[in-house]
């Protein structure tokens, strides 16, 4: 290995890594706010990548007919809700985020699908799709498991990751997809060279990890989550709503999921299980932040992303191995420097 290739290697680790932190610091603020492990965020990049490569290649995706099923699914969830609680409260609102809305996306799309559109407005309506799905996951799924245990919320969670995968097999068939880059080009560094497609998505990272500083710092919603994440019941009793944090916070880990799926779409080849592994990768960077700190957490992608780059070269066959054993270490070193909580009843 000479420097040029350590250079290339390096470049593709921050790539990678940069990806993984923002799929680990989404893992960390569903725990922190839920207590879930979020196994299945890795299947919302794949739905990010996938519908975004199906809209650009003119036809209507997956997720344009399965929004519309969770939210029949959400609305009959209200009614029965309505119908013990013998209140309409909220139903007009959950009529329009359920049915109202996803059937004019549905609308949209298929109207709108057609080869030659332009990419960033394909990015524009595959967020659109993608994003309304987190809050009807925690409505149908983890709300009424609110208060349960950590290890009920994994094994939900499992459960959750093995039925979106086969949706996702359902939805988008067995095939790979790519989709083209959003910039070409080389950009020369004086030391390197790099291309505009891998600065294009580091920026992109950076920006949206900024941007998440800025939301939980600034404004009322953050600090909400903030609150909730430091203690459910204190929040409960100055009035914010856990119901309400919960669902923000998966409508925020699904959107930066499907941020980073359509980030890697014009790197790799993505198939309706791809994101699985690139999730337990952001998964890892997560760990070694203890699901706590998202510094830590983001730091640690970004060195899982240029370990797994540098084993690629060094024994390609291993890989993943080599990734996944760096956390071995890291849960010795945390159960003897970690001290026993209660779990908050």
């Amino acid at each position: 290995m000479d420097s040029s290739i350590a250079l290339i290697l390096l470049q593709d680790g921050v790539v990678n890594g940069a990806i993984y932190a923002l799929l680990g610091m989404a893992l960390v603020l569903v725990f922190a706010v839920t207590r879930v492990i979020f196994i299945p965020q890795g299947e919302f990049v794949a739905f990010g990548a996938l519908t975004l490569a199906m809209l650009v290649d003119g036809k209507v995706p997956g997720t344009a007919y399965l929004l519309p099923l969770l939210g029949v699914v959400c609305l009959a969830l209200e009614l029965l809700r309505a119908l013990r609680a013998r209140s309409a409260a909220g139903l007009p609102k959950a009529l329009a985020t359920c049915v109202v809305l996803p059937l004019a996306l549905l609308w949209l799309t298929v109207t709108y699908a057609a080869p030659g559109n332009s990419l960033w407005l394909n990015m524009l309506l595959t967020l659109l799709l993608v994003i309304p799905m987190g809050p009807m996951v925690y409505r149908i799924v983890y709300q009424p498991l609110a208060e349960a245990t950590v290890l009920v919320l994994l094994i939900v969670s499992v459960a959750v990751h093995f039925a979106l995968t086969g949706l996702a097999l359902v939805f988008f068939g067995a095939e790979g997809w790519r989709t083209p880059a959003f910039v070409s080009g080389q950009v020369d560094l004086g030391f390197t060279t790099w291309s505009a497609q891998s600065l294009f998505v580091v920026a992109t990272c950076a920006i949206l990890i900024v941007g998440l500083w800025l939301f939980f710092g600034k404004t009322l919603y953050g600090r909400a989550l903030r609150a909730t994440a430091v203690n459910r019941r204190g929040a409960r009793l100055v009035g914010i709503s856990t119901t309400m944090s919960g669902s923000l916070t998966f409508t925020l880990a699904i959107a930066i999921g499907a941020m980073s799926g359509m980030l890697i779409a014009p790197i790799t080849t993505v198939y309706y299980d791809t994101g699985f592994l690139i999730g337990l990768k952001g998964f890892v960077g997560a760990i070694i932040g203890g699901l706590a700190s998202y510094p830590v957490a983001a730091a640690g992608s970004l060195l899982v992303g240029v370990l797994e780059s540098f084993s690629s070269f060094w024994a390609s066959a291993y890989k993943e191995v080599i990734v996944f054993t760096l956390i071995i270490p890291v849960l010795v070193w945390r159960s003897f420097s970690t001290h026993h909580v209660d779990e908050e009843e």
